[in-house]
């Protein structure tokens, strides 16, 4: 399986995120640091998340993704669409409620030949830790079987701090 790596633009509001390969809660940091950046101003009017080339995905960096459609809808902005290719990907994002607060696809609608790799973040365990409590909160949110299916986790990590 292919390292995974995030891909981002942003061309005339257009925001784009791409996730390329086996994308991890190594990755986390560096994820959610830009999601924050790329919805500070106003350069941001509709947003594409693109996992046409994800081989897997893990629940801390959906966490996140979930938690920017939630912070874009919070700044007014029109739901994210997501687009998966993959259908092992797609049905993990209906069980986990995306199909609610995200227009998913199952084709791209574009290329952009701008995108540039974020650069790795790296950060000390313990902030690590609270980015993937930070990330399976935002998962518990969107449905009870999330919550279910994550409260051991979240409880597990809670404790270790």
């Amino acid at each position: 399986m292919k390292e995974g790596s995030i891909y981002s633009a942003c061309l005339d509001g257009h925001y784009v995120l791409k996730f390329v390969g086996d994308v991890r809660l190594t990755l986390c940091a560096t994820l959610d640091s830009h999601i924050e950046q790329a919805l500070q101003g106003n350069a941001v009017g509709e947003i594409l998340v693109d996992l046409t080339e994800t081989e897997a995905i893990d629940s801390t960096s959906l966490g996140l993704i979930a938690k920017l459609s939630i912070k874009a809808r919070r700044s007014g902005l029109p739901d994210p669409a997501v687009v998966s290719t993959n259908s092992d990907i797609t049905h993990i994002l209906m069980s986990m409620g995306f199909d609610h607060i995200f227009v998913l696809l199952t084709e791209l609608p574009t290329s952009c030949s701008d995108l540039k790799q974020l650069p790795m973040m790296l950060e000390s365990e313990e902030l690590m830790r609270e980015r993937i409590i930070a990330a399976h909160r935002v998962l518990m949110e969107l449905n009870e079987v999330n919550r279910e299916a994550f409260k051991d986790l979240v409880l597990t990590l809670e404790a270790a701090r």
